[in-house]
């Protein structure tokens, strides 16, 4: 599971997610990619749900690049309490993405059907909705 080593602050608001992408938004090591189509915030157990998936559709074929990271804290109060008496205790990690950011990417030494294959079947791991995308000199 992934999550930062420290950081500043233990906890954090919610906030919201407004706006497109503008880092990220282009495959820089690989050739093919996953791209979030909407806003949301994925988990540190739903990328590596979707890593997992990924690894095992290419297995020796090529690369892979996780370009997000979960570093929001999401805290939870235990079931059962009531209200007021604080935030509750950090539970997991969440990565917040934008609308055409790049999610992950894989590299060209796949060939083109198994990695399309893969990145289609990784992207149902995923909460948001997401679109493939290919490096235009790879000529489609």
């Amino acid at each position: 599971m992934l999550q930062p080593k420290r950081t500043k602050y233990r906890k954090m608001q919610k906030g919201r997610i407004k706006g497109i992408a503008i880092r990220g938004i282009k495959l820089n090591f690989g050739a093919y990619g996953i791209v979030a189509c909407e806003p949301g915030r994925i988990t540190s157990n739903q990328i590596e749900a979707t890593r997992v998936s990924l690894n095992r559709k290419i297995k020796q074929y090529g690369r892979l690049w996780i370009r997000i990271f979960p570093s929001i804290p999401i805290t939870k109060k235990p079931a059962q309490v009531r209200m007021g008496q604080g935030k509750g205790a950090v539970d997991h990690w969440v990565a917040r993405v934008k609308p055409n950011r790049v999610l992950f990417e894989i590299s060209q030494s796949i060939p083109r059907p198994i990695a399309l294959l893969a990145l289609k079947s990784a992207s149902h791991k995923l909460p948001v909705l997401t679109k493939i995308i290919e490096k235009e000199s790879l000529g489609n």
